[in-house]
């Protein structure tokens, strides 16, 4: 991953999420801590959350720890709205304007635009890091590189760490 175009921010992030995993008893504080710096520090990120596939039912994604408004969408079918695009793809997605988007799951009347990033472990896809912005076109390339970055550490925490 290039560094390069990382606001100053997102790098001190990456220390403290890296530092977070380091010390993390379990996956759940990891998720929660990397949540609530983000929504702390990155303003324009309005949601934050993560969703991971159920291990009992793998075309599931199941919400986890996010900061932001409650969302009804507590589990999501892998073939629907952008966070199932995401698994489907295994690629991140990024949607400028989430109401010409027919995939869009609506939850917030605020949300205009959302990037959903893929966690890998051993090669699949096992979650992902769901942002949601009330700006249009809110993410960049470096919120792109910084929130994939923040994904693999997860997945290495996660292989680290099986349950």
């Amino acid at each position: 991953m290039s560094t390069s175009g990382l606001t100053t921010e997102m790098l001190d992030l990456l220390s403290d999420i890296r530092q977070l995993a380091a010390t993390a008893p379990t996956l759940e504080p990891l998720q929660q801590g990397i949540v609530t710096a983000i929504a702390q520090r990155l303003p324009y990120y309005n949601w934050t959350g993560f969703y991971m596939l159920d291990p009992h039912d793998p075309e599931t994604l199941v919400l986890g720890p996010f900061v932001g408004a409650p969302t009804t969408h507590v589990r999501i079918p892998v073939t629907e709205g952008i966070c199932g695009a995401a698994v489907a793809s295994g690629e991140t997605v990024i949607v400028d304007d989430v109401h010409s988007d027919p995939r869009y799951l609506s939850c917030s009347i605020d949300t205009k635009s959302e990037i959903v990033v893929p966690i890998y472990v051993q090669g699949k896809v096992i979650g992902e890091i769901d942002i949601d912005s009330h700006d249009s076109a809110a993410f960049t390339n470096a919120d792109r590189d910084f929130l994939e970055e923040a994904a693999q550490i997860v997945g290495a925490y996660i292989e680290q760490h099986p349950a």
